[in-house]
């Protein structure tokens, strides 16, 4: 074996049979003697929290309170902005010399829209490490004003972050889709529908909302079981329909009857 290349190659046999017969004609070569070099690779896998937490130390104060107070509390470790900024240069030097890979991971960010602009200013100057993770945005505003501004934007979302951003396109669901997921739901709350029931609850989620029809799987299950029923029915589903109002509906009817409310 190669001490550099590590390439294996056969250089005879051993001459421990060197007197037995064989018609085979190779070579006898001493057996090798000395100490077998072993190479063991170790992989670990590590966030950059768990480095930061690692390398952090517990911070005081130097008094006399201060010490009793410490020993009297948990130890917390504080993260600093410096300690940071020196376990990332020391995670770049291991990138650059082939010791460590770099993982991103995923950061899922809903109602993004929510906000405000110091939050994305900060974002944006985040993305543009190099150790920024896979950033996903999930809203659905359209053009409304950014918190903290006066600014009107899409989405919510300020133009130079926007600009840095793939948009995926998206569609309403069909009303296959809408009854597939209700049926996924029914199943993770343990409620059973039948077949007509599963057809409204669908019906309701295109007029109204997915998560309005989702919502009402829990109050048409406890109507069921104190009818002495086992499945939900249509007239569990027509029931629980009539007693709540989605947020379209509600607004609606805030805005005809405006009147009849206190300012």
């Amino acid at each position: 074996m190669g001490a550099s290349s590590g390439a294996v190659k056969r250089v005879g046999r051993s001459d421990a049979y060197a007197m037995e017969y064989d018609l085979e004609a190779d070579e006898y070569v001493p057996l090798p003697k000395g100490d077998v070099h072993k190479k063991k690779e170790i992989v670990q896998d590590v966030t950059l929290h768990d480095l930061d937490a690692a390398n952090a130390k517990p911070q005081g104060g130097g008094d006399a309170m201060g010490l009793i107070s410490s020993m009297m509390k948990p130890k917390k470790t504080e993260i600093t902005d410096k300690l940071r900024a020196e376990i990332n240069n020391v995670v770049n030097k291991y990138i650059d010399q082939g010791i460590a890979e770099l993982v991103p991971g995923v950061l899922f960010i809903d109602e993004v829209h929510m906000l405000d602009l110091e939050c994305f200013t900060y974002l944006n100057r985040a993305l543009e490490q190099t150790m920024a993770p896979v950033v996903v945005f999930a809203t659905n505003r359209g053009r409304t004003t950014i918190r903290g501004s006066d600014t009107k934007s899409p989405h919510g979302i300020p133009m130079d972050l926007l600009d840095r951003l793939l948009i995926i396109r998206t569609s309403s669901y069909r009303l296959e889709d809408i009854a597939q997921i209700i049926h996924i739901r029914a199943i993770e709350e343990e409620v059973e529908l039948d077949d007509d029931a599963l057809a409204e609850l669908a019906k309701i989620g295109d007029r109204t909302s997915l998560r309005f029809c989702c919502q009402l799987l829990t109050p048409a299950s406890i109507i069921a079981r104190t009818n002495g029923k086992s499945k939900v029915t249509v007239e569990e589903v027509t029931e629980v329909d009539g007693l709540f109002l989605d947020a379209k509906t509600s607004a609606t009817v805030l805005h005809k009857s405006a009147g009849k409310f206190m300012l």
